[in-house]
């Protein structure tokens, strides 16, 4: 059994072997496999695919997907990528691994085997730990099941603390895991105006961090004489 899952890492072996259930090997026809709810990505890159299909028409399918009994067929918990490149590679079958798995448990083996990949955005890998936050798990149980610190899992959630505006340009590429730490660094009411900033004006990583010393340095309103603001109010 061991050498079944030697290729699905550390994190998600010990979840598997804690997953109540029998477990079996098969080949599955592709048609019977349906992409399930609980898988977390939302992208793919499209060079990296054809690049694994190649691979898998030369080689064929070396490491079998995880999926969960459904219905008359299957739902997949694990391996989405390779499932949609040996769909482009002409595969009729591939080998799985399937496994009974309550919802919670299927969600939690597609995050943690997500999440050891390293080709996630940082707002993908963000998300995926804040789901595993509101399962119950520490950030500390979070960093030992994808192989990580604890800082890191920590680091990577506070990026979910910047608006929406600039996680969108984080994903489409428009500023950087280093520009959205800087712009963590203003203060909360002042993290769109960084973001115009850094976009409009082109500014690197480092120009961005200076952006909390201009904001200093900003000379402040000064408050009006108590009476004239008496008299604004009235």
């Amino acid at each position: 059994m061991s050498r079944r899952r030697s290729g699905l890492g550390r994190g998600l072996d010990a979840l598997l072997s804690a997953s109540e259930g029998g477990e079996r090997l098969v080949r599955i026809p592709l048609a019977l496999i349906e992409v399930g709810s609980v898988q977390p990505r939302s992208r793919f890159d499209e060079a990296a695919l054809e690049e694994l299909a190649a691979s898998i028409r030369e080689k064929g399918l070396l490491q079998p997907v995880l999926v969960r009994p459904k219905g008359d067929g299957y739902e997949l918990v694990a391996g989405e990528r390779r499932f949609r490149a040996a769909q482009r590679a002409g595969l009729s079958e591939v080998p799985a691994i399937v496994r009974e798995l309550d919802d919670r448990s299927a969600l939690e083996l597609a995050l943690v085997e997500n999440l050891q990949r390293e080709d996630l955005s940082p707002v993908e890998e963000a998300r995926g730990y804040a789901r595993l936050s509101e399962m119950g798990l520490s950030h500390e149980e979070i960093a030992r099941r994808v192989g990580k610190s604890r800082s890191a899992v920590t680091n990577a959630l506070r990026l979910l603390q910047l608006p929406e505006e600039a996680l969108v340009a984080l994903e489409e590429g428009r500023i950087t895991a280093g520009h959205a730490r800087a712009l963590l660094m203003l203060p909360e009411e002042r993290r769109l105006w960084g973001l115009r900033e850094i976009l409009e004006k082109g500014l690197s990583v480092r120009q961005a961090e200076k952006l909390k010393d201009r904001l200093r340095a900003a000379p402040r309103r000064p408050e009006p004489h108590p009476e004239l603001a008496r008299a604004l109010e009235e």
